[in-house]
């Protein structure tokens, strides 16, 4: 479903990522977990098209998004490719990045409608039994300000899942919110990775990395450090880098 080869990514001359390769099956939820500053959410940006890599190849479901060319400088696919590369993937952001001046089922329904070009009773439709799913289904004609941050990142869940995307992507889906509200984030993730959602998790929820994940990379200053099953990240570290980190992980 999705493969990266090598890819590197520098802002201003200092260098962000630094040869990173990975691979995620259908199916699988892959977590990126690490301090901050080490170049998980730029993974991901570049993924996602948000940013532009130097270097690399970059492969989504079978469609080829960016490669080198013979002086090793990335080279992108053209525009129509890009377009339908894109409709593959679904981002969820760490902020919501909700349309405050939208109701949440417009927030849900405006992306099919003027992207997909669906019907707009169609997207109605989908939009409800998605925003069911995610407990708000009295939540249609509210606006997020009058949302929990829970609420809004369920919204915005749902909004990723209307555009029926084959892989989803989550940039920290947690950190803006009160512990409180984590819960239902993660149990929402956990649903989808029952029915064999496949996703790519950038998190700083050990546990839910430890216990959902089937496979975990941890990075740091731009590299991958260690990547293997939950259980081998978890269980059996390797590096010492790896091992210091997940020390302050709290089993409980």
């Amino acid at each position: 479903m999705l493969s990266v080869e090598n890819v590197r990514k520098s802002f201003g001359g200092l260098p962000v990522l630094k040869g990173i390769s990975l691979e995620v099956r259908q199916g699988e939820v892959l977590a990126v977990i690490g301090p901050s500053g080490s170049g998980k959410s730029t993974l991901l940006r570049c993924i996602t098209q948000l940013e532009r890599v130097d270097s690399g190849k970059i492969t989504i479901c079978g469609e080829t998004l960016v490669s080198n060319n013979e002086q090793e400088k990335a080279v992108y696919a053209d525009k129509q490719t890009r377009v339908k590369i894109g409709l593959h993937l679904g981002l969820v952001f760490q902020n919501f990045n909700l349309f405050p001046h939208f109701s949440v089922l417009r927030n849900v329904t405006e992306a099919p409608v003027r992207v997909l070009k669906k019907n707009k009773a169609e997207a109605e439709r989908t939009a409800r039994a998605l925003l069911e799913k995610m407990g708000l289904a009295d939540k249609a004609d509210a606006y997020p300000c009058q949302l929990s941050g829970g609420q809004q990142q369920r919204v915005s869940i749902a909004r990723a899942l209307a555009m029926n995307p084959d892989i989803l992507f989550f940039d920290e889906p947690t950190s803006a919110l009160d512990p409180e509200l984590t819960g239902e984030i993660l149990k929402v993730i956990r649903e989808l990775a029952a029915e064999h959602m496949t996703m790519v998790v950038v998190t700083h929820e050990m546990k839910f990395a430890r216990d959902v994940a089937d496979q975990v990379i941890f990075m740091d200053g731009g590299n991958i450090v260690e990547q293997g099953t939950a259980s081998d990240v978890f269980g059996s570290t390797k590096e010492e880098r790896t091992k210091a980190f997940l020390s302050r992980f709290n089993e409980d």
